[in-house]
C-alpha cells in the first residue's frame, strides 16, 4: 500500500478533546474521527487494527467450539420486557419507536436476542452445549462519553453466549472461555490480567474481567505477590480479623471538636492515627436509610455494600437525611445513642477497643468508644476495599498489591436468569423440560486496539505490539525524487509483499523529518529506510519501533532480515 494514497490524516497538535493517551494518539495518527459525542468513524489505519484485533478473536473463539452468527443491532422492547430489563437498564439505553409506534431499541448488549433464538430453535439436550459469538457495533447511552475508543457510546464487541444442561457442562464452558480469553489477549501481545469480578447489571453468579495492566487504567486490580489470586478491588475479599484479647475498655469521653469533620481532621487534631476512628456513614439502600461502620484508614465498598443489604443500589444520603437520622450536622455521625436505622460494620471495626467516633452533636467526638457495650452491630460484613499490604485472601501467606487496570473482556456465568425469565427450556434425557443453564462472555474489540496504545507508546507516538500492528512493516525512502532511492525501496517494497508482509511504503515528497515523525506516531513496528548515504554502502537501516534498535544491513538481505526480526 502506498502512503500517498491512503487517508492518513495526522495532527502536529494534540486535539484539545482528547483526555487520555489513547484518545490523543489515535486522534492523531489519523486512525479515527470523531462524529458526535462518543461516536467515531474508523479511518483506514484504525480499522486495520480492529480487524487485526477481530481476526484473533475470530480465530480462537473457532478454535474453542463456538460458531459465529450476526444479530440485529436493533432489538424489539417486547424482549426487553421478558427479561424485566426494560426498566432496569436505564437511561443507558437508546430506546426508539418505529412508524407503528412499536418500541425498540439499539442493542447494548443481546442477552434477549439470542436467547430468543436459541429457545425457537433448541429443544433438546442432545443439542447442548452450544456456544454462539459475534462482532458487532452496540450502543450504550454513556452519560459523560470520554476517552475515544475506551468510553464511547458506539462501540465494537465481540459478544458470545453459551447454553447448558446443567451446571457441570455450564462450567466447563466457562473455564474453556477463560483460556480462549488468555489466548486472544497474549497473541494480541498484551500484559493482562484475569481478575475476580462482580457481575454487574449483566447479572450472574460469578465472572472474571480480563484487565490490560497500564498506569492509566481506570480500575484497579489487587494481585498476590505470592500466588495467582487476582480481584477487581471492587470484588476482592478482605479477611476478618483474628480476635484477641485487647486492652482493657476505657469509659467514654466527650471531646469537643470544633469544626473538624474528616478523618485526617479529627486524628490530627486528637493525636492519634487514622485507624484509631471508626467512620459513620449514612446511607440510602434501596429505600432504607442505615449505618455503615468502616476504620477510619478504610473506604466502604458499596459493591460490597449493596451484596451484604440485598439492594440494587447504595448512594450516601444526602444532608437532611444524615441529620434526620443521626440528629446531629453532617460530619459528626457516631453510632452510640443511634435509633430507628439498622447498623452495619465491617469485619475490622469488630477487633477495635478504645476507638474514637462521631458524637451526634455539632462539634463533638467521642472517645474510647467500645462495640457491646456503647452500642450494637446488627449486621458484620466484609465491607471495606481492600488496600495494598492487605493479606491474601486466598493463600493467606502473600500480600495483596494494587496495580491499575483497563477491561477489555469480562466473562459472566449467568446461570438461568435469562432462560427461566423468557421461557428458553429444552428436553432432559427423561423428558423432563428444564431451563437451559447460560453463560456470557464479551470483549470490547476497539478498546482492545486503544488499551494496547495506553501500554506501548512513547513520547513520540504509538509502539503497537506486531499482531495489532496496521502494517508490519513501513518502507521509508527519503527522497523519492532520488531513483536509485526509489529502486532499491521498490525492490524493498515487492520482497516484502512476496514474502507475505504486509508493507506500507511512504512515497510521499516530504521531508526526511516529517516522515520520521509520522513514523514514529504511527507506530508500526519495523521501519525500513533507504537513503543515499546508506545506499552509497549498499546498505539500508532496519529501525524496530518497540525498542528502537537499529541494524544496517545489505540491500538484498533487507527482507530476510525484516522477516527475522518480525517474528
Amino acid at each position: 500500500m502506498l502512503y500517498s494514497k491512503m487517508l492518513i490524516p495526522t495532527l502536529k497538535e494534540d486535539p484539545a478533546e482528547a483526555e487520555v493517551i489513547s484518545h490523543r494518539l489515535m486522534l492523531r495518527a489519523g486512525m479515527i474521527l470523531k462524529l458526535a459525542a462518543g461516536v467515531y468513524t474508523y479511518l483506514p489505519l484504525g480499522l486495520r487494527v480492529i480487524k487485526k484485533v477481530s481476526q484473533i478473536i475470530r480465530e480462537e473463539m473457532d478454535r474453542a467450539g463456538a460458531q459465529e452468527i450476526l444479530m440485529p443491532a436493533v432489538q424489539p422492547a417486547e424482549l426487553w420486557v421478558e427479561s424485566g430489563r426494560w426498566d432496569f437498564y436505564g437511561k443507558e439505553l437508546l430506546r426508539m419507536k418505529d412508524r407503528h409506534e412499536r418500541e425498540f431499541c439499539i442493542g447494548p448488549t443481546h442477552e434477549e436476542v439470542v436467547t430468543d433464538l436459541v429457545r425457537r430453535e433448541v429443544k433438546s439436550y442432545r443439542q447442548l452445549p452450544m456456544n454462539l459469538y459475534q462482532i458487532q457495533t452496540k450502543f450504550r447511552d454513556e452519560i459523560r462519553p470520554r476517552f475515544g475508543l475506551m468510553r464511547g457510546r458506539e462501540f465494537i464487541m465481540k459478544d458470545a453466549y453459551s447454553f447448558h444442561k446443567d451446571t457441570a457442562q455450564a462450567e466447563a464452558e466457562y473455564w474453556n472461555m477463560y483460556e480462549t480469553y488468555k489466548r486472544i489477549f497474549t497473541r494480541c501481545g498484551l500484559n493482562f490480567r484475569a481478575v475476580e469480578a462482580d457481575t454487574g447489571n449483566i447479572g450472574g453468579s460469578f465472572s472474571h474481567e480480563f484487565m490490560v495492566l497500564a498506569e492509566t487504567g481506570e480500575d484497579f486490580i489487587a494481585s498476590c505477590d505470592s500466588c495467582e489470586y487476582a480481584a477487581n478491588v471492587e470484588k476482592s475479599q478482605c479477611e476478618a480479623p483474628v480476635k484477641t484479647s485487647g486492652p482493657e475498655m476505657k469509659p467514654v469521653e466527650k471531646v469537643s471538636t470544633p469544626g473538624k469533620k474528616t478523618v485526617e481532621e479529627v486524628s490530627s487534631f486528637m493525636g492519634v492515627s487514622p485507624a484509631d476512628l471508626v467512620k459513620t456513614l449514612i446511607y440510602k439502600v434501596g429505600s432504607e436509610t442505615v449505618a455503615v461502620l468502616v476504620r477510619g484508614d478504610h473506604e466502604l465498598n458499596e459493591i460490597k455494600l449493596q451484596r451484604a443489604t440485598g439492594a440494587a443500589e447504595a448512594a450516601l444520603a444526602d444532608k437532611e437525611t444524615v441529620e434526620r437520622a443521626t440528629m446531629a450536622p453532617s460530619g459528626f455521625a457516631g453510632p452510640v445513642g443511634l435509633k430507628g436505622i439498622k447498623v452495619y460494620a465491617d469485619h475490622s471495626v469488630s477487633g477495635m477497643v478504645n476507638f474514637i467516633t462521631g458524637g451526634n452533636e455539632a462539634d463533638t467526638h467521642l472517645r474510647n468508644v467500645n462495640l457491646g457495650r456503647d452500642f450494637s452491630v446488627d449486621v458484620f460484613a466484609d465491607l471495606r476495599k481492600v488496600m495494598a499490604g492487605d493479606p491474601c485472601p486466598k493463600c493467606g501467606a502473600g500480600r495483596i498489591e494494587i496495580f491499575k487496570g483497563i477491561e477489555v473482556g469480562h466473562i459472566f456465568m449467568l446461570g438461568t436468569k435469562y432462560s427461566k425469565a423468557m421461557g428458553c427450556t429444552f428436553l432432559d434425557d427423561d423428558g423432563a423440560e428444564k431451563p437451559m443453564i447460560m453463560g456470557c462472555y464479551g470483549i470490547g474489540v476497539g478498546r482492545t486496539g486503544a488499551a494496547a496504545i495506553e501500554q506501548n507508546h512513547d513520547e513520540h507516538g504509538i509502539k503497537w505490539p506486531a499482531p495489532l500492528a496496521p502494517f508490519d512493516v513501513l518502507v521509508l525512502p527519503l527522497n523519492v525524487n532520488d531513483a536509485g532511492v526509489m529502486e532499491a525501496a521498490g525492490k524493498i517494497y515487492a520482497g516484502l509483499m512476496d514474502a507475505g508482509q504486509d508493507v506500507l511504503m511512504d512515497d510521499r515528497e516530504e521531508r526526511a523529518g516529517s516522515k520520521f515523525k509520522d513514523a514514529d506516531l504511527v507506530g508500526i513496528p519495523v521501519r525500513v529506510v533507504i537513503g543515499e548515504k546508506n545506499l552509497k554502502e549498499g546498505k539500508v537501516e532496519i529501525k524496530l519501533r518497540m525498542t528502537g534498535e537499529v541494524i544496517k544491513v545489505a540491500v538484498e538481505e533487507a527482507v530476510m532480515k525484516v522477516k527475522e526480526v518480525s517474528r
